[in-house]
């Protein structure tokens, strides 16, 4: 019986543990990146992290947390919490060795948590932004029977597309139905406004209440899509990203000609350059094989970095400021990633090291423009009778080279010269100063038996040396030695006469191999005078021109580097001897170098296609490839933060581990991978799948019930209702007054602005009021200073434009109604109205109604009707009792002062507060 007891109980035991390892197998999993990273980050990361790692104990990467810690014990052992020292610690009661230090205890089910992520094997997980994107399942909605079409069902009824199936699948697990759809004038006004940001007119509102086919909504998403104010309005946003500004920044501020590169923009959206490209082409386009003006152009998107002009400022600190900002830009917009908190230490969060930030920084290390006041380089466009210049040097060189190949390359090197003028070198780059100075801490310049250095410049194949130079001295001689300041002469050479700054060329015998120039100034008639070099250039010989003197076609090539051009920035790297070597900065201090580095992308990312080159063209193609996790991800969460308000990841900057989990993971994974595979990364497919979608549809009101569950609609059971951005609610303005220019391109225009807003004493610039359609145009063409922006635009939440902007973060003030109420360009678009309402209507009534349905595009309800009629009479009457103040209300240039009246003049007030509504500057 007890043998029979004991077989029992084994049995019963065997079964227990076969039970509980069943059990095991079925027992839920604690999922890494949603349960323990962010306990992790909160509790610990911060002393055992990327800034610091206490007791050699650090959990942003796995290896480094399953090591042992500076005690030799085990924080972490996989598959038993009994035995990780990290859980004892966690546990103590001692306030001096129970973790975390100095900080309140965890909770004891985050504890158990710990514990049973330990216990099951402690496995790590890349944050699912780091994931290469998998497209997920659409989920199904609805019944079987709905789906095949043979009954009805809320849900299929509802849904337009694959977008509306995510929605849904999430409002169901939170009990709440969509909405219906918008009536169609709020629906076109909301979709116009998002597409162009312009408000439709009362003839496309008509149109579209009129048409009843199925395909009325897609016919006006169509045509907005293909309307030229599609790209201004896309281009607004893009201004942002990529810190555009019409001057350079810092104390002065002066002014810098980039606008082709907002125009560039422009067309790119208009044409739906597809996104990779649109990509490639401003982080690389000069890179590319033989790029077109439009490409290079297109790298102005990193020469807006400012620049410092002020004396006394050292050139290559701001160099590498420019160069920092490119790489946190970079990051910020194609990444969504806080990649500059690497610049100084590793991060303490996210699983990028140190000298991580210094590799991706050597792919953007040798660009050629250094802080120098004439922001080269640049890209020339010469004037009509210069080009034709241009192409007969170009017809020479053809003419006299027989080998095609070679005469290509020939006239390539040549043109690029003339276009560019680089390679060159900067005469801040010279060193070995006798009796010399860097002029107010810009260009070389030295006095009457002077001398410098030129260091370690190859010569072989570039006997000619071209110099930018000027002087007030006269009958002065530059005297070139090679290797050595008394080493033999190569070439003695009069300084210019005195003016304007001058390029010259100088003649060099053939010289072989690589060699230090020493130049050397004896001007005895004006010893104190200073010989002033911006910068030299050593090039090849043109075919067929004499070797010691200078020939009819280096004439040509000399009037064409002399010619008054108009330029533009762009992004140029150096090679050979104006290469550089990239270092880590110990603790982010950029003078003080570590160890050397060489181009590479971060190890947690997925590695560069070995057959890309390590530069800024085969990174730019890593960012926009299939496998890169971030760039189709951060592009559609911005493009759908635009449209909803805010991102599917509300942190568009950041989608790293510290922002805030995305609302519709699933929903953004499908669009990103659509985006890459389907769209083939056109940025007009994308919108439309979302403007078409039922769920951008929904009407906006929400229920006591909606806001109560989600208030600030998080689940999109509620269409989008956010303020217009400062661009659209300027051009509404301009465009309901009928005062709006559709003009496009071109320099930038300088609007009604009030007085005093520029106050710059040491720059001297001033604002010169354009006239004429330049006062109307739209906002994204208004002259952009980065120290005085454009106040109203200001107001309305646009940054100054110094680094980049990500995301502007919305906000309500009363100078947004000072500005709306008083703002000339406000009071001079309340006028125009006023004068519309005044002609169609015939009574106060009538006329508030017509102005109400111009900007609005329906009737005003009865209450506001009476409220607007209300204060038209009043002020009417004021104005009857006080002409003069009538007439300084009207007056404005081209206004015909006849037409003062009380009535226009009250009639203009009451169109002022109308454009002041809220729902006026709000999308619905």
């Amino acid at each position: 019986m007890k043998t029979q007891w004991i077989l029992v109980g084994m049995a019963g035991l065997a079964s227990a543990l076969l039970l509980s390892s069943f059990l095991g197998i079925f027992e839920k999993r604690v999922d890494y990146n949603t349960q323990i990273k962010p306990l992790l980050n909160k509790n610990c990361i911060v002393c055992h992290g990327g800034v610091k790692k206490a007791a050699g104990f650090s959990l942003l990467f796995k290896q480094e947390a399953l090591a042992p810690a500076k005690s030799g014990k085990l924080a972490i052992v996989p598959g038993d919490a009994d035995a990780s020292e990290m859980i004892r610690r966690l546990t103590l009661t001692d306030p001096d060795e129970r973790m975390p230090l100095d900080h309140p205890a965890l909770k004891p089910d985050e504890i158990d948590l710990l514990r049973k992520w330990i216990d099951q094997g402690a496995e790590w997980g890349d944050h699912w932004a780091y994931q290469s994107v998998e497209k997920p399942d659409v989920p199904t909605i609805g019944t079987l029977l709905s789906r095949l079409g043979i009954t009805a069902n809320d849900e299929t009824e509802w849904a337009k597309n694959e977008i509306d199936h995510f929605i849904l699948d999430k409002l169901k697990k939170d009990a709440l139905k969509p909405s219906p759809e918008a009536d169609r004038t709020t629906l076109i006004r909301r979709v116009s406004l998002d597409l162009t940001g312009l408000p439709p007119t009362e003839k496309e509102v008509a149109d579209f209440a009129a048409d009843k086919s199925p395909e009325a909504y897609e016919k006006v998403v169509d045509r907005l899509l293909k309307s030229p104010a599609y790209g201004e309005r896309w281009t607004g946003m893009w201004l942002d990203l990529a810190r555009y500004a019409d001057t350079k920044g810092y104390e002065r501020d002066p002014g810098r000609k980039i606008w082709r590169y907002r125009d560039w923009l422009i067309k790119a959206f208009n044409q739906d350059k597809p996104f990779d490209q649109f990509t490639v082409e401003q982080l690389a386009g000069d890179l590319l094989p033989t790029p077109t003006d439009d490409q290079l152009i297109a790298t102005g998107f990193h020469r807006n970095t400012m620049t410092n002009d002020e004396g006394g400022t050292q050139d290559e600190e701001f160099r590498i400021a420019a160069v920092l900002d490119r790489v946190n830009t970079t990051w910020d917009v194609f990444g969504g990633t806080t990649f500059a908190c690497i610049q100084c230490h590793s991060h303490p969060y996210d699983p990028f090291t140190h000298d991580e930030y210094y590799k991706y920084l050597a792919f953007f290390n040798n660009s050629r423009d250094e802080d120098v006041t004439s922001d080269t380089p640049t890209l020339r466009f010469y004037k009509t009778e210069d080009s034709l210049k241009l192409v007969g040097l170009q017809r020479y060189i053809t003419g006299s080279i027989k080998n095609p190949k070679q005469a290509q390359a020939n006239i390539d090197q040549v043109t690029h010269l003339l276009r560019t003028v680089e390679p060159k070198i900067n005469s801040h780059d010279f060193d070995q100063y006798v009796n010399a100075s860097l002029l107010d801490a810009k260009y070389f310049g030295f006095q009457d038996k002077g001398s410098c250095r030129i260091k370690d410049i190859t010569l072989t194949g570039r006997p000619r040396l071209l110099i930018k130079w000027g002087t007030k001295a006269t009958n002065a001689t530059v005297t070139i030695h090679q290797d050595k300041l008394d080493g033999p002469v190569l070439v003695k050479i009069p300084t210019p006469k005195p003016g304007k700054d001058t390029v010259q060329m100088i003649p060099l015998s053939s010289i072989q191999g690589r060699h230090s120039l020493y130049l050397s100034l004896d001007s005895p008639e004006k010893p104190k005078e200073w010989v002033q070099i911006k910068w030299v250039a050593f090039a090849p010989i043109l075919p067929g021109q004499p070797q010691n003197a200078v020939g009819e076609q280096d004439k040509l090539l000399l009037n064409l580097l002399n010619a008054d051009v108009e330029q533009t920035p762009i992004m140029l790297d150096g090679s050979g001897d104006l290469a550089r070597e990239t270092h880590v900065f110990e603790r982010g201090n950029w003078m003080v170098k570590g160890k050397r580095v060489t181009p590479d992308v971060p190890k947690s990312f997925p590695a560069m296609d070995p057959t890309l080159p390590k530069n800024r063209l085969g990174m730019a193609r890593w960012m926009v490839s299939r496998e890169h996790p971030l760039t189709a991800r951060v592009a559609v969460n911005r493009f759908w933060e635009q449209l909803f308000g805010t991102g599917i990841v509300e942190t568009v900057e950041d989608m790293g581990t510290q922002g805030i989990p995305p609302t519709h993971r699933e929903l953004l994974d499908y669009l990103a991978a659509e985006f890459m595979e389907t769209d083939q990364w056109s940025v007009k497919k994308l919108l439309k799948k979302m403007v078409m979608s039922a769920t951008y549809r929904q009407q906006s009101n929400a229920s006591p019930e909606m806001l109560a569950k989600d208030p600030f609609n998080k689940l999109l059971a509620r269409g989008p209702r956010v303020r217009l951005s400062a661009e659209a609610v300027h051009d509404q303005a301009l465009a309901v007054s009928g005062l709006l220019s559709h003009k496009m391109y071109g320099s930038s225009v300088m609007p009604m602005q009030p007085d005093g807003i520029w106050q710059s004493p040491y720059d001297g610039e001033s604002w010169k009021q354009s006239t004429g359609e330049d006062l109307h145009r739209r906002a994204l063409y208004t002259y952009w200073k980065r120290t005085a922006p454009y106040p109203s635009m200001v107001t309305f939440d646009s940054p100054s434009r110094e680094f980049c902007q990500l995301r502007r973060l919305r906000t309500n003030t009363p100078l947004q109604a000072l500005v709306t109420l008083n703002d000339p360009v406000y009071v001079e678009a309340a006028q125009n109205l006023g004068e519309y309402m005044r002609r169609h209507g015939s009574s106060p009534e009538q006329q508030i109604q017509a102005g109400f349905r111009q900007v609005m595009l329906r009737d005003l309800s009865p209450k506001k009707l009476a409220v607007l009629t209300r204060l038209y009479r009043t002020t009417e009457d004021y104005y009857r009792q006080k002409p003069g103040e009538a007439e300084n209300l009207l007056d404005r240039p081209g206004f015909d002062c006849k037409k003062v009246s009380p009535q226009l003049a009250a009639l203009t007030v009451t169109a002022n507060t109308m454009l002041n509504l809220d729902e006026v500057i709000t999308k619905e």
